[in-house]
């Protein structure tokens, strides 16, 4: 059963109170480029990207922002540090969110110039704490960024905002510990009822990094915790997006797009399975047909997988026998015609997915 979280909004996108979880990821070009960010802004929506972040190091990115917003309908969240201004300037902009930890904003005055700002443009504010900048007094007290420490720090913060009346609050707190997360995000969903945007932070490289953030997060989100999620990759932040799309499909909370299975290849395969899945999975990158696609590699299993996809292949000696909705469509010798037949097949399923 999902936690119970106050509902905000980020333009027209729903954060906590029930609403879908909600996929987040950060560009990483240099915002003071429009059009490299819008770039991979477009990018990270085609693979289903919901909301996205952006640095805003300094004045020059600010005036980056009116360009970035016009040319998107995402949800765009500023991450700003120490300078308000820069906070003040990217909600002009029309950002709908900040990333900021009030805490090292600036003077009393500086924070209710932001929150003022945050109110007058209906902003979201995000506090978020990492293993890495809890407060010094919070170190000597616990000895290190425990995830007591993580929690005291968020919300001391959140404290700040509420006692300015600013209540449209989300919460994260990371650590490249998988353990320290989740005990740190059960702690907070025990003391308030803000959403909360999760992650591993730093979780490393395409492998480590999906390894990490697919067991931190799908035990917290199985717990019922998380009303965002980005996945943090060493990576094309759009692999960030695959990540945390295949992680909710894994444990039912939401689908986009193709389901591909494969098996995993054994002494038993005669086909090049890995070409032949790898090209599957970048063809479907973008889709988002509600389909079931199955790619196996033996006689033993892969018949029987593939009949119960809507298209399927079952490999043989130097050939493989295609499957649409249980029959038999084809017999290809051949591991390029196979890998070319399979593919229009493929085609032929989307247009008719298209076209209902």
């Amino acid at each position: 059963m999902r936690k119970s979280t106050r509902a905000i909004r980020l333009g027209s996108v729903t954060v906590g109170g029930g609403a879908p979880v909600v996929v987040q990821s950060m560009t990483n070009t240099d915002t003071r480029d429009p059009a490299a960010t819008l770039e991979q802004i477009g990018r990270l929506a085609a693979r289903g990207c919901e909301m996205v972040r952006l640095a805003v190091p300094d004045e020059a990115a600010v005036a980056a922002l009116p360009a970035i917003r016009a040319g998107t309908s995402l949800p765009l969240i500023a991450d700003i540090h120490f300078d308000h201004r820069l906070a003040v300037g990217a909600l002009e902009a029309g950002f709908e969110g900040l990333r900021i930890n009030p805490g090292n904003i600036g003077p009393k005055a500086h924070v209710d110039t932001v929150v003022d700002a945050a109110k007058a443009h209906s902003a979201v504010i995000r506090v978020g704490v990492n293993s890495g900048s809890v407060e010094k007094d919070l170190l000597r007290k616990y000895g290190n960024p425990c995830p007591e420490a993580l929690v005291e720090s968020a919300l001391g913060h959140v404290r700040l905002l509420e006692a300015r009346g600013f209540y449209d609050t989300k919460i994260s707190l990371k650590s490249s510990s998988v353990m320290d997360t989740i005990t740190a995000y059960r702690l907070l969903a025990k003391a308030c009822d803000y959403p909360a945007h999760i992650g591993i932070t730093e979780a490393g490289g395409l492998m480590r990094g999906t390894v990490k953030s697919a067991v931190g997060l799908g035990i917290l989100l199985h717990e019922g915790i998380g009303d965002t999620l980005r996945v943090s990759l060493t990576a094309d932040p759009a692999e960030e997006v695959t990540v945390a799309w295949e992680i909710l499909r894994a444990l039912g909370l939401r689908s986009r797009g193709p389901e591909i299975i494969s098996c995993p290849t054994c002494g038993r395969t005669e086909i090049d399975l890995f070409s032949l899945a790898r090209a599957v999975e970048e063809r479907l990158a973008t889709s988002t047909a509600d389909i079931k696609i199955a790619v196996m590699g033996c006689v033993v299993n892969g018949p029987g997988e593939a009949r119960e996809a809507d298209l399927g292949v079952a490999g043989g000696r130097d050939k493989g026998i295609i499957f649409r909705k249980g029959e038999i469509v084809r017999s290809v010798k051949g591991q390029s015609a196979l890998l070319a037949a399979f593919m229009e097949e493929l085609q032929s399923l989307l247009n008719e997915k298209e076209n209902i």
